[in-house]
């Protein structure tokens, strides 16, 4: 199945594997994209990987979380991004941009010192406290996401993905730790998911009913097992609610992840050297795929073509997300399907996110 041909909304892709959106370390200081990141992507689309999904894009300059990371704040990033999909379109591969505000965890700056999220919530990793956001600012990130979708259109991406996980600004809302609020954004899953929902709306007024919108979805925010009951936080019953509301809001696709930072070593764990360690959010996505219609993406520490075979043939998703893997092997899909490889030789080991670019720099025998 992970070899055969899958459409999400009007995307054909040629495969079920997804290339899941990782910080590259690859743009400019003000964002800008590279023409190093288009070599990266070309990579990829040259050895078949079926979708490209981008490194996280910051669609305000206050959002940024990260050195080198890309933006999409201003119509001057759509020339350079149009170089690098042009590049990808050479192939068969299609390539969306993944779009984010960094909310709490936004870098703090002498021109942004106090991140903003929906609720005044400590960040006990790092120690900030954020500032609630007014209902006005609500409305204009809002607009941010909206505009960042139009110039990715522009630029020739053949769709965006929502970051709604890993401890950003719309999973700060979609949580109930990090989103206390008694207003219209908060209270309720439904609440909580406004924002969310009204940046879809937004996106497809703006950049037209068939510009494909996807979602990254934090199935739990990491303090629980991934499909127990959240004394605090985001749980997987929650996840589902919101799944179901954005398959209303025809969003085309979910790819379902977990964990921010104050949970610990969920999100990108290391150590994965048996199957049985491999595709830590199976259970999440399971659930969520049999609420929904729409298709279900899963990553998580996935590295064997046995498990990728069992986790599609036994409905915990439709499209299979690596991304270390990718990093350490670009050409993993052709060597699967020639049957070279078995695995990914990939060891979780995460020295490959070096601020001086992404590459693999494990030492293997």
């Amino acid at each position: 199945m992970i070899f055969d041909p899958i459409t999400i909304c009007n995307l054909e892709l040629q495969n079920r594997f997804v290339r899941s959106a990782t910080h590259e370390f690859l743009a400019e200081e003000d964002g800008t994209p590279t023409s190093r990141l288009g070599d990266l992507y070309e990579e990829l689309a040259k050895n078949e990987v079926g979708l490209i999904i981008t490194g996280y894009s910051y669609v305000l300059p206050g959002g940024q979380s990260d050195i080198y990371q890309q933006g999409i704040y201003n119509d001057r990033f759509i020339e350079p991004y149009r170089k690098i999909t042009e590049r990808v379109h050479r192939y068969k591969s299609k390539i969306a941009l993944q779009i984010v505000h960094g909310g709490r965890q936004a870098s703090v700056s002498d021109e942004y010192p106090v991140p903003m999220a929906p609720s005044e919530v400590k960040d006990s990793h790092s120690a900030v406290v954020p500032r609630e956001m007014t209902e006005q600012e609500i409305l204009e990130v809002i607009e941010a996401f909206t505009k960042a979708a139009v110039r990715a259109k522009k630029a020739g991406f053949d769709g965006v993905q929502l970051h709604c996980a890993h401890g950003f600004l719309l999973s700060n809302f979609i949580s109930p730790y990090t989103n206390r609020r008694t207003d219209r954004w908060g209270g309720s899953v439904e609440n909580r998911s406004r924002i969310v929902t009204e940046i879809v709306r937004r996106i497809k007024e703006e950049a037209g009913d068939s510009f494909p919108i996807l979602v990254k979805l934090n199935a739990t925010d990491g303090f629980q097992p991934c499909c127990s009951k959240a004394e605090l936080g985001l749980d997987i019953y929650q996840a589902v609610e919101i799944a179901m509301l954005l398959e209303k809001a025809e969003v085309c696709a979910i790819e379902v992840s977990g964990g921010i930072g104050e949970a610990g070593g969920v999100t990108i764990r290391t150590a994965i050297n048996n199957p049985a360690k491999e595709a830590y959010f199976k259970d999440c996505s399971k659930a969520i795929k049999s609420a929904v219609n729409i298709p279900v993406i899963l990553v998580g520490g996935i590295r064997s073509l046995s498990v990728i075979n069992d986790l599609l043939e036994n409905g915990s998703a439709d499209l299979i997300s690596m991304s270390r893997a990718f990093i350490s092997e670009p050409d993993i899909v052709p060597k699967f399907k020639s049957g070279k490889v078995k695995k990914a030789r990939c060891v979780s080991c995460n020295l490959c996110f070096d601020p001086e670019g992404i590459s693999c720099n494990f030492q293997f025998e």
